[in-house]
C-alpha cells in the first residue's frame, strides 16, 4: 500500500462525524437513541464509555438496563473467552450443552422459591418482546381464552403481540387497567385509597357479569413501569394482583425484563412484595450484555405442543455463558442489596434537589431504577392533570390514608428505606474522573418504601375523599434539553414517560460511591442550565 503510511491521520472529531453522517444516510428512520445521543462509542469500561472523539461519558442508559455489571466487566469476558477457546459450537438452536446447563442451573438458582420448585424455561428469540409473545401464547394455550389484562403506561415490546399489551395500543385483545401513581393518578386520589381503586376496578371487570370483559388468558404487569416513566408498583397493590388472579384461576405473568438481576434493590422487583407469579419473562441483563430472552413458568401451565414457539437464535452460548457469570457474580457479591442502599441514597439526594427547582414534579424511583419527572411550572394544570393521562407517577405509601384499605404504610414505591438508608450523602465535586467498581457490601436491602415528598398536595372535597391537587403539565422539551447538556458535561441519561418528560438513570450495578456523587452532580448542574435557559 505505497504511499498510505505518509498520510495525514484523520482528526477523532472529524472522524466521528463522518459516522454520524453516515449513520444518518444509511439507517432507517425508526432508529431511536442515536438521534438524542449522538456519539459513537469505540471503546467502554465499567460506567464509563469513551467516544471516537476522544471524549468520555459516565453510562447511565446501560444499554436501557442491560449492563448490570457495566461495559466489558472481567468476569463477563472471562466467561465468553472460555467458550470462544473451548471449542464449543456458538449456535445450536435448543439442543442441551453444558453451557446451556450450566446458565439454567444458575438462573434456577435465583428464582424466588415458589416458582423455581416447580419451574420450565422455554427459551426464546434474544429480545424481551419475543419472550412476552411467548408468554401471551402460554397463557393462551393453557387456559383455552384470548383476552388479556393489562395496564396503562405498560411497555413489553415492539413485536405485534407485545405492542398490544402496551399502553400506547389502539385495536387489541386486551382490557386495559389503571396502574397506580401518585403524581398523576387517574382517579385523583394517589396513595392507598388510588391503588384500592384500581384494585376494586380489576375485581369489578371480572366480577361484574354485564362489563362486557370476558375472563382473560392471563394477566401482564411489570413491578416497576420503566418506560412508562419508572412507576413502581405499590407492593400491597401487587400482593392483591396476586389474590385476584390466583382466586380466578388466571396466570400472572411478570414482565421483568427491565427490573431483573438486582436493578430494583432486589435480585427481581417481585420479591419486595413476596409476589411469586405464574410466568416470568426475562431478558436484558440475564445475558450478560448479550442478546438472550426466556420465559420461566409453573410447569402445570406447561401444555404447549412441541414447536409452539421457536426461533433460530434462542441457542446464544456465548449469551448463556455471560450471563451465568453475571447472575452469579450479582448474587454473590450483594449487588441487588448495594443497589437499595445507593439507590435510597441517590434518591434522597435528588429529592434535595426538587426543592430547589420547581421545575421537578416528582422524584420516584427503587433501587437503581431512577426517574425524574420535569414539570413545567410557570403553566397551569392541563386537560390531562385529572386523568392521568399525562407523564408518569408512583404511588405513595399511603401515610395519612385509609389504613383498612390494606395499602397503608409499607405498600407504597417512593424510595427504599432500608439499613442503608443511614449512610451520607453521595454528593460530591465531579472535577476527578471517578474510577473503579463496587465490590461486596453487607449493607441490607430494603424492606419497605416511603411516599414521595415531590407528590401534589392532597386537598379534602366535601365528600371527605383526599384528592390530590392537579399536577403541573410535562414539559418534554426541557427534559430534552436536560438531556443534552447532560451530555455535554459527560453524563448519558435516558428519556421516558408518557411525554419523554422523565429522565431516567439507569446506571450499572457496579457503580460506586463516587460514580454517583459525579452522576448526580453533573445532572444537578444540567437542571440547572436547562432550566434557566427553558424558564428565562
Amino acid at each position: 500500500m505505497a504511499g498510505r503510511s505518509g498520510a495525514r491521520p484523520v482528526a477523532p472529531t472529524v472522524a466521528q462525524e463522518g459516522i454520524l453522517r453516515r449513520q444518518s444516510a444509511r439507517e432507517s428512520a425508526a432508529r431511536t437513541y442515536a438521534r438524542a445521543l449522538p456519539i459513537v462509542p469505540v471503546r467502554a469500561r465499567g460506567l464509563t464509555i469513551e467516544g471516537a472523539d476522544g471524549r468520555r461519558y459516565l453510562d447511565c442508559l446501560s444499554g436501557a438496563g442491560t449492563l448490570a455489571l457495566g461495559h466489558n466487566h472481567p468476569v463477563v469476558l472471562e466467561a465468553i473467552r472460555k467458550v470462544l477457546d473451548s471449542g464449543a459450537p456458538l449456535h445450536v438452536l435448543d439442543l442441551a450443552t453444558p453451557v446451556k446447563d450450566a446458565f439454567t442451573t444458575e438462573l434456577f438458582r435465583t428464582l424466588p422459591p415458589g416458582l423455581a420448585d416447580s419451574a420450565r424455561i422455554q427459551f426464546c428469540g434474544p429480545a424481551g418482546t419475543d419472550a412476552v409473545e411467548a408468554a401471551l401464547k402460554l397463557v393462551r394455550a393453557a387456559t383455552g381464552r384470548e383476552g388479556m389484562f393489562a395496564f396503562t403506561g405498560a411497555y413489553h415490546g415492539m413485536t405485534a403481540g407485545a405492542l398490544e399489551a402496551s399502553g400506547g395500543a389502539t385495536d387489541v385483545r386486551v382490557a386495559r387497567l389503571p396502574y397506580p401513581q401518585d403524581y398523576r393518578c387517574p382517579f385523583g386520589l394517589g396513595g392507598a385509597r388510588g391503588a384500592e381503586l384500581s384494585a376494586r376496578w380489576t375485581e369489578s371487570l371480572l366480577d361484574d357479569t354485564k362489563s362486557g370483559v370476558p375472563a382473560p388468558a392471563g394477566m401482564i404487569l411489570e413491578p416497576v413501569q420503566g418506560e412508562g416513566g419508572v412507576l413502581p408498583a405499590p407492593d400491597a397493590w401487587l400482593r392483591r394482583m396476586r389474590e385476584i388472579t390466583a382466586a380466578r384461576g388466571i396466570p400472572l405473568i411478570a414482565d421483568e425484563v427491565q427490573t431483573g438481576v438486582g436493578r430494583t434493590g432486589a435480585f427481581w422487583a417481585v420479591e419486595h412484595s413476596g409476589v411469586v407469579p405464574d410466568v416470568m419473562v426475562l431478558s436484558k441483563a440475564i445475558g450478560g450484555s448479550l442478546p438472550l430472552a426466556v420465559v420461566v413458568y409453573r410447569d402445570n401451565l406447561d401444555v404447549w405442543p412441541p414447536g409452539a414457539h421457536a426461533g433460530t437464535f434462542r441457542g446464544n452460548q456465548l449469551a448463556m455463558a455471560a450471563g451465568a457469570a453475571t447472575l452469579a457474580y450479582v448474587r454473590e457479591n450483594g449487588l441487588a442489596e448495594r443497589a437499595a442502599t445507593l439507590g435510597t441514597r441517590m434518591l434522597t439526594e435528588l429529592r434535595s434537589l426538587a426543592a430547589e427547582y420547581p421545575c421537578i414534579g416528582e422524584v420516584r424511583g427503587r433501587g437503581l431504577m431512577i426517574g425524574v419527572e420535569l414539570v413545567d411550572p410557570g403553566v397551569g394544570p392541563g386537560p390531562e392533570a385529572d386523568s392521568g393521562a399525562g407523564t408518569d407517577s408512583a404511588s405513595g405509601s399511603g401515610a395519612g390514608m385509609d389504613s383498612g384499605s390494606g395499602f397503608g404504610s409499607g405498600s407504597g414505591t417512593g424510595t427504599d428505606a432500608g439499613p442503608g438508608s443511614a449512610g451520607g450523602p453521595v454528593r460530591r465535586s465531579s472535577t476527578a474522573e471517578p474510577s473503579g467498581e463496587a465490590g461486596p457490601t453487607a449493607d441490607g436491602c430494603a424492606a419497605r418504601m416511603t411516599p414521595s415528598p415531590t407528590a401534589p398536595p392532597r386537598s379534602d372535597t366535601s365528600d371527605g375523599l383526599p384528592f390530590t391537587a392537579p399536577p403541573r403539565p410535562p414539559a418534554p422539551e426541557l427534559a430534552a434539553a436536560v438531556q443534552r447538556e447532560c451530555l455535554r458535561r459527560g453524563l448519558i441519561v435516558e428519556l421516558g414517560g408518557r411525554h419523554s418528560s422523565v429522565v431516567r438513570l439507569l446506571p450499572p450495578l457496579t457503580i460506586t460511591d463516587e460514580q454517583a456523587a459525579a452522576v448526580l452532580d453533573r445532572l444537578a448542574d444540567a437542571l440547572a442550565t436547562a432550566a434557566r435557559t427553558h424558564h428565562g
